[in-house]
C-alpha cells in the first residue's frame, strides 16, 4: 500500500494502488441495516434467503460504495488538501456481497484536470472492490477535488 503522499503534479494516469483486505462480518451487515433502516428479508433473514436459493443475506448495494470509498481514502495519499468528492459515475454491482467475503480495493488514476480557477484540481479514480481471487464485486469512477499547494508549500 502506498504511504508516500503524492502531489497532484506527480499523479500518473494509469497508476494503480491496492489496499489491505478486510472480511465482512454479520456486525457489518446489521449496522448497514440499522443505518439505512432497510431490513428487507434479502438483507436480514437467512431463512428467506435460503428458501429463495441464495447463499445468505446480502449487503445493500450502496454498502460496497461506502467500503470502496473508505478503504481507498489513501490510495494514493494526496499531498494536496482534499476539498471533497465530486461524485460517482459508472458504478456497477457485479456480484453480491455476503457475510464472510474478504474484499480489498484497487484505485487507478483514470483522469486529472485543473479547475478554471487554477488553484484546484480534480482527480478521477476507477475503484474496484475485489475478492481474494481478483473477482470484481463492484466498480466505478469517483472524483476528488484537491486544493493545490503553492510551490513554496510543497516539500
Amino acid at each position: 500500500m502506498n504511504t508516500i503522499a503524492l502531489p497532484y503534479r506527480e499523479l500518473a494516469i494509469g497508476a494503480s494502488y491496492e489496499g489491505t483486505a478486510r472480511t465482512l462480518t454479520q456486525t457489518d451487515l446489521s449496522l448497514a441495516c440499522m443505518l439505512s433502516g432497510d431490513w428487507h428479508p434479502i438483507h436480514a433473514d437467512a431463512e428467506f434467503c435460503r428458501a429463495a436459493g441464495m447463499p445468505g443475506p446480502m449487503f445493500h448495494g450502496p454498502y460496497g460504495i461506502l467500503l470502496a470509498m473508505g478503504m481507498a481514502t489513501s490510495l494514493p495519499a494526496f499531498a494536496d488538501r482534499v476539498v471533497g468528492a465530486t461524485g460517482l459515475a459508472e458504478w456497477r454491482y457485479r456480484r453480491p456481497l455476503l457475510v464472510g467475503h474478504t474484499v480489498r480495493v484497487r484505485a487507478t488514476i483514470s483522469g486529472k484536470r485543473m479547475t478554471s480557477d487554477g488553484v484546484r484540481a480534480i482527480v478521477d479514480r476507477r475503484f474496484e472492490l475485489l475478492g481474494p481471487d481478483g473477482e470484481i464485486f463492484q466498480e466505478g469512477v469517483g472524483g476528488t477535488m484537491l486544493q493545490l499547494a503553492s510551490e513554496g508549500e510543497q516539500s
